[in-house]
């Protein structure tokens, strides 16, 4: 079975890597220094994180992570894909003790693989049931929507669903970046909730209505916002990040968030995991205690402009509420199905 999944997220992996330099948001793949050390020469009260999250956009919680629980923590960053293949090939002699993934699908190929250690009821229960594994092995820390930006000057109605982005009226006129890993697992969430076959349409006719691919997601909302196309798919955050940069006065797109149930709605979690071999299950638990409580919670919202996951938090200001976002009725660790989402994106021609 593992090598199997390995098989499967390896595809992803090397494709992962061939576009790499996505935005702050995703994964470098550049290991950080020190990390070659084994675990047996670290102590008790040390921890070896495999981040599938940007050492960029990480590393000053790592620094409050240490800061607050006194573990010396050792981090090795690179592509979550490219992680949970590797930890699915070491098998009982990874290194890391707690992996932190840019997104649910590598979570679950984990879970699947029998890999994950299962997650004290306490911590689980900080977390809305959806955001996290269904058997208890991996926990949601920050939430993503994806939602379509529009151009207001050149779109009357904001879209209210992917699909009306099939219609001639956006011929040309549309952005999407296939290759980018955060579209990838909204299409896996498409073929999940509405099959292959319409998950297919759905890409084909996009194609023949002549929509514009870009290498990532902030490439779209420049391209929106100097109005060479008129709406794009993306992730909520990459909006709020160039509005807090610029100010809302600079940034002409706006957001819509799909209706109720439509695949666009997705929303996604990067999360984190205890893995069965770790000798230091209490440290890594201790790890994941800290981020899902306030302090780490805050970081998400104010600096990453992501959905803080626990109660008390405040979204960062403009955001919906996250329980106001009636995404699609997936189970996110079956997110884990990229492989076929790859296949699938290469039979239409789109990597």
């Amino acid at each position: 079975m593992r090598r199997l999944i390995a098989a499967a997220l390896l595809p992803l992996a090397l494709t992962a890597a061939a576009c790499g330099g996505q935005a702050t948001q995703e994964a470098q793949t550049t290991p950080a220094p020190g990390t070659s050390a084994t675990p047996e020469s670290f102590g008790e009260n040390s921890l070896v994180i495999y981040s599938g999250r940007n050492e960029n956009l990480i590393a000053p919680l790592i620094d409050k992570l240490k800061a607050a629980t006194g573990v010396d923590v050792q981090v090795r960053y690179g592509d979550s894909a490219e992680l949970a293949a590797q930890i699915l090939e070491e098998g009982d002699r990874t290194r890391a003790d707690l992996y932190f993934s840019q997104d649910a699908g590598a979570l679950g190929a984990l879970s699947k693989a029998g890999l994950l250690a299962p997650l004290p009821q306490p911590l689980l229960d900080r977390v809305p049931e959806k955001y996290r594994g269904a058997d208890g092995t991996w926990v949601g820390v920050s939430g993503r929507a994806r939602v379509i930006a529009y151009d207001p000057r050149q779109v009357k109605d904001a879209p209210k669903s992917v699909f009306d982005l099939t219609d001639p009226k956006y011929k040309g006129k549309v952005g999407w970046a296939p290759t980018n890993a955060s579209f990838q697992s909204f299409v896996t969430a498409l073929r999940e909730v509405s099959g292959e076959d319409k998950a297919r349409k759905w890409l084909t006719d996009m194609k023949a209505n002549d929509t514009q691919t870009f290498a990532k997601n902030g490439d779209i909302l420049n391209a929106l916002d100097e109005g060479k196309i008129s709406a794009g798919l993306i992730n909520h955050y990459y909006w709020f990040e160039k509005v807090a940069e610029k100010g809302e006065a600079a940034v002409p797109s706006k957001l819509a968030f799909p209706q109720a149930g439509d695949p666009g709605s997705l929303v996604n979690v990067a999360g984190v995991a205890v893995l069965k071999a770790s000798k230091r299950a209490e440290v890594a638990q201790k790890a994941t205690d800290f981020l899902l409580a306030a302090e780490a919670q805050k970081y998400f919202s104010d600096d990453t402009k992501e959905y803080p996951l626990i109660e008390g938090v405040p979204t960062a200001a403009g955001l919906p509420a996250l329980d106001s976002i009636k995404g699609p009725d997936l189970d996110l660790g079956k997110l884990d199905s990229l492989d076929q989402t790859l296949t699938l994106l290469k039979e239409v021609g789109l990597v």
